[in-house]
């Protein structure tokens, strides 16, 4: 796994355009989400974005737009083990997909969600 270190300007360009980040990669006006932010951002962080991680994404997005809040940890487990069976839906396997944060924090931010609750 390799671990680019974090830039320290707060925007990534995408098809041309400069979208704002905050300074740990959240969207700052998440209707400029889209799919381009989405693998600029995934390039920034060292990131090749898979079937599996679209798969995540549009989960995450999903998940919020009709429960108004962001899917936890275990039920996204529940989930992906459900759709994926256990090795890959494992807390683990998604952790790994996501290495800077797990597909609460490195995910969200690619979903174009806000941060977690207590992230700094």
């Amino acid at each position: 796994m390799t671990v680019v270190p974090a830039r320290t300007d707060h925007h990534v360009d995408v098809d041309g355009k400069r979208v704002a980040i905050d300074s740990e990669g959240y969207l700052l006006d998440r209707s400029q989400w889209s799919p381009e932010f989405a693998r600029a951002l995934a390039n920034r962080e060292g990131l090749e974005l898979t079937p599996a991680h679209w798969e995540v994404i549009e989960y995450l997005r999903n998940y919020e737009a009709r429960h108004g809040v962001q899917a936890q940890v275990r039920v996204m487990i529940r989930e992906f083990t459900e759709r994926w069976g256990p090795e890959r839906g494992s807390n683990h396997h998604l952790h790994d997909m996501f290495p800077r944060g797990g597909p609460q924090k490195q995910g969200n931010r690619l979903a174009g969600l806000l941060r977690t609750k207590g992230e700094h």
